[in-house]
This record gives C-alpha cells, structure tokens and sequence, in this order.
C-alpha cells in the first residue's frame, strides 16, 4: 500500500472530538492516522470506490482495533455520508482523478459543517493538457 502523495493532516489541524471524512481512502492510512488525533470522542470516515479497499481497509481496522473508524463504498462525488457531518474533510491524491470535480466539492460542502475544514493534497496542473496529451493512454497509466 502506497502512501500518496503528500499529508493533507498537516494542515489538517484535527482535534480531537472532530468527525473527519476521507475522500478516497484507499487501504485506510489517512484514516487510521486521523483516528488517533480524534480520540475516542471523534470518528473518521473512509469513503472509497473500490470494493478491494474498503475489504482491505476493514481487514486492518479490526486487526489494529480501530474502534472509532468506519469504511464505505461510495463515491466522492455522491458520498455515502448525511449532510452537516464532518468538521474536516481530508483528501490525499484523489480528486484529481475524478472528471466531475466540482461535483466533488459541493459535495465536501454538503457533508462538511458550518465553519468546517477542507485539507487536500493532491496532484494540480500548471497549463493545460493538450488534446494530444488527453488522448495518450499512457500517460494516464504510466
């Protein structure tokens, strides 16, 4: 399992007691870090679209007992998650990956509460891909 591509909890700031939702959690790394700094008051939700991930993900939870960790299949840009839940959303290396990002942040904003924090780490582009490069199967996967 990788570790992405950065660490959105630097400047995630979590506290304990907070409820932090991980948009695409993948194996559960974020998520397992993010539940040691909310405590047994707080609790992190890993949303993922891979059945593979979340199996992984639940698999490592009970065996580290992760008591305050919950996994589910869903998308980013349609969570599996009730409105005005969390107090911070992390993301590591993911949005980039969806076509309908927006879709994705007004979801964040939907899920997230008022006054709510959003840390992402993530690939961007600094100039526009050319059509070419859309088109070239191998750079999307290596």
């Amino acid at each position: 399992m990788g570790l992405g591509c950065g660490n959105p909890q630097l400047i995630a700031e979590i506290k304990e007691g907070e409820i932090v939702i991980d948009l695409g959690s993948g194996g559960g790394f974020d998520c397992f870090l993010a539940s040691k700094k909310v405590g047994s008051k707080g609790y992190v939700i890993g949303v993922d679209m891979t059945p593979g991930m979340i199996s992984k993900s639940r698999v490592l939870s009970k065996r580290h007992r992760y008591t305050n960790v919950d996994f589910r299949l869903g998308e980013i840009e349609n969570l599996p998650v009730a409105d005005n839940t969390a107090d911070v959303i992390i993301s590591n290396c993911v949005i980039n990956l969806s076509p309908k990002k927006q879709r994705v942040y007004n979801e964040a904003y939907r899920v997230l509460k008022k006054g709510g924090r959003v840390a992402i780490s993530d690939v961007v582009l600094i100039k526009e891909l050319t059509e070419e490069m859309k088109q070239d199967e191998k750079l999307y996967c290596g």
